[in-house]
């Protein structure tokens, strides 16, 4: 058993106490080890959470509390991850890879790793730079793979960040709240994380295979009906039609209803617009009740949101604005003046409106009925805006 973990001695180095301090932490019952007294697969990642909370001030009675009630049950879960010491500088790391200092520096700090990971890199840190020089070496341009690492720093650091507090809330709440022992309710932890952990990437992988088919699709159908007349766009833009949709009245329900009824209710918008909208759109972000979509078909976007507006039958009803134009892209997000424009003109909208502008109505399908609002001077931008109310032209009740 020893022999698979790390002895004491290791430990200490690594977390960077004294053998002597280790000991009487495990002496003390606060970092575990088994029968023989050797270390368990939790004794790194437990000693290093008893160092940190040294470190905040807290005495080894809180300490010995707070791992006897559970709290400290999710430390755990850190032995199962893999443990690399890091032995490699930032010069040795280079000559390896090949990539200069400096480029290394950006590529960590453009994933979100932070300027102290540069200290001391572990093998697959200098693993992960290979793959990067790799990439590099095939001609992938720089501003392109910056832009790439940091969509797949922001997108991992919410994936583990969402596994860390669903894990918390939906296991180790629980846990404590039936009152199990902090020893059991580690091992329960442990024990289901340990058959979990391993699904996660082949369940991730499968998702990114599936996204990058279907937005590979999207992208060659783009190329295919991008209308000639409009030019060639400067290198890092696209034309897309963008939609903003949001609650009219939130603010209120916030106050009449609580937070946590109003959040539910926005989930469900959400979820909503996620279930209805066509293929080649998608929502890029969510602000609060405001939601983001971006697709590359102005004529769908507005069919969608026409009949979104139709389907939807609780309250409060959204509003939706929805604009088309050449926008900037950068880190998987879309900026520029008509994206500021769209959101404009959705602020105008009254609850269960769809407003288009001209670029959107001169690409609409047949089948809805758009009526010419005029000339509307939105906030922010000098020279006014023709608005369109659209709605669907079949018979009224």
């Amino acid at each position: 058993m020893s022999g698979e973990y790390p002895s004491l001695a290791e430990i200490a180095r690594r977390v960077g106490i004294t053998a002597p301090t280790l000991r009487r932490w495990v002496a003390s019952g606060l970092v575990p080890v088994d029968g023989d007294g050797a270390p368990t697969a939790a004794s790194l990642a437990h000693a290093r959470v008893v160092a940190r909370l040294r470190e905040r001030g807290h005495s080894l009675a809180e300490i010995r509390e707070a791992t006897e009630s559970g709290r400290l049950a999710s430390s755990y879960i850190e032995g199962l991850l893999p443990d690399a010491p890091a032995t490699w500088t930032l010069a040795a790391a280079a000559r390896d890879t090949g990539l200069e200092a400096a480029l290394i520096e950006r590529i960590f700090l453009s994933m979100g790793f932070g300027a102290q990971s540069l200290e001391r890199l572990t093998d697959d840190d200098v693993q992960l730079l290979r793959y990067a020089a790799a990439v590099l070496a095939a001609g992938l341009p720089l501003v392109a793979f910056l832009q790439l690492v940091r969509v797949y720093g922001q997108a991992m650091s919410q994936i583990a960040d969402a596994e860390v507090r669903l894990f918390h809330l939906y296991v180790h709440e629980p846990l404590m709240r039936d009152g199990v022992p902090g020893w059991e309710m580690a091992e329960e932890m442990e024990g289901l994380a340990r058959e979990i952990l391993p699904l996660a990437s082949p369940i991730m992988d499968h998702a990114h295979n599936r996204f990058l088919q279907h937005f590979i699709e999207q992208d060659v159908i783009g190329h295919m009906e991008t209308d000639l007349g409009d030019g060639q766009l400067d290198l890092g833009r696209l034309r897309v039609a963008i939609a903003f949709a949001d609650l009219a009245g939130y603010t209120r329900l916030t106050e009449e209803l609580g937070d946590e009824e109003a959040v539910s209710t926005v989930e469900r918008f959400v979820e909503q617009v996620e279930l209805s909208l066509p293929e080649e759109a998608r929502i890029i972000k969510t602000i609060g009740d405001e939601v983001m979509v971006v697709g590359s078909d102005p004529a769908a976007l507005l069919d969608w949101a026409v009949a979104f507006q139709e389907d939807f039958k609780r309250r409060p009803l959204p509003r939706i604005g929805i604009h088309y134009g050449e926008t900037l892209y950068r880190d998987g997000d879309y900026y520029g003046r008509e994206v500021n424009q769209a959101s404009r003109v959705a602020a105008r909208a009254a609850g269960g409106e769809v407003l288009a502008t001209r670029p959107v109505v001169d690409h609409a399908h047949a089948g809805l009925e758009l009526e010419r609002i005029g000339e509307v001077r939105l906030k922010g931008f000098a020279d006014t805006t023709e608005l369109f109310l659209a709605r669907s032209a079949g018979p009224k009740d």
